[in-house]
């Protein structure tokens, strides 16, 4: 599953049936301006209540509307659509019991598994837009300019 995964990431998607269509409706959307999330405010961003799909790892936001074959409602890793992931990366669970509805420090992580997060992290910084950060409960959002924004957009592609 993970080895799936990991080739999913590198290798992008392949629209299977209705696949092209939510593709498309994500191709639709206009790039996301860059903004800092509560998880409150990341959870909005599920595919459900909002085209829009966005997860976090390890304390940043990716836009991973492009992949909702996979982050969808009904995608094998709709799981972690508007929620933070690193948990369920970094243990290789998809239960919600991987997910937590308060902030998670992941500091009860060992080692290896605070490694493996920061390999995911890489795998979407080079798949997937990053557009902001997840704030710390009582942490003020950043105020980001266009030009940081555009700067940061176009070093990604």
């Amino acid at each position: 599953l993970l080895a799936a995964y990991r080739l999913y990431l590198r290798w992008g998607t392949r629209s299977g049936p209705g696949g092209a269509a939510r593709q498309g409706e994500a191709a639709a959307l206009p790039r996301m301006k860059r903004r800092d999330f509560s998880l409150e405010q990341l959870r909005e961003f599920d595919g459900a209540r909002n085209p829009r799909i966005l997860l976090a790892v390890n304390g940043k936001v990716f836009d991973v509307t492009k992949g909702s074959k996979f982050y969808g409602p009904e995608g094998p890793y709709g799981i972690f659509a508007g929620r933070d992931a690193s948990r369920g990366l970094a243990t290789f669970c998809l239960d919600k019991d991987a997910l937590r509805d308060e902030y998670d420090d992941l500091s009860d992580l060992n080692a290896v598994q605070m490694e493996s997060v920061r390999e995911w992290e890489m795998q979407f910084k080079e798949k997937y837009d990053y557009v902001g950060r997840l704030l710390k409960p009582g942490e003020e959002p950043s105020e980001y300019t266009d030009e940081e924004d555009t700067k940061d957009h176009t070093k990604q592609e």
